[in-house]
């Protein structure tokens, strides 16, 4: 008895169980993040053709994908975005932006300082604390490695 139930539960478990292909998400990642490097090269070239020199046209590059992404999370088309890309819309600048906008939206309702304030960098907080971290070892091993004359 104990035996048949096993088995309705493990086919019911694979009939529940969504299944990915692999190579499938790759491309999605590879093609969302493709298209948001596009569309930033797009706004560099612009920038720049327009006079801006090249440091400039970089930020405003920056300055514009982030504000798109924010604008894309406000309307609900961003997490879509997400949902089809995964990582491809995830690493670049414009995921981050969106971990930052999505936690301001989604606490908004338990007020400005405990719940835009306080909450408003829970999925970014340990990207930024990480970032900050490893640059920091990095700078220490870089600055011992000059000082023992290892690097120039």
């Amino acid at each position: 008895m104990r035996n048949i139930d096993e088995k309705k539960y493990e086919k019911y478990v694979k009939q529940i169980t969504p299944t990915h292909s692999l190579p499938l998400n790759m491309l999605k990642a590879f093609f969302t993040g493709g298209l948001i490097c596009l569309l930033g090269q797009f706004i560099t070239d612009t920038a720049h053709s327009l006079g801006a020199d090249l440091s400039d046209a970089r930020t405003w590059c920056s300055v514009l994908l982030i504000l798109l992404s924010v604008i894309l999370t406000g309307f609900g088309i961003y997490p879509k975005i997400g949902k089809f890309g995964g990582a491809g819309s995830l690493v670049p600048i414009t995921g981050f932006a969106n971990s930052v906008a999505a936690s301001a939206i989604e606490f908004r309702a338990e007020g400005q300082v405990f719940g835009i304030g306080c909450k408003i960098f829970t999925i970014a907080g340990p990207v930024i604390l990480y970032g900050i971290m490893s640059a920091w070892a990095l700078g220490v091993i870089y600055y011992i490695l000059k000082i023992l004359e290892v690097i120039s």
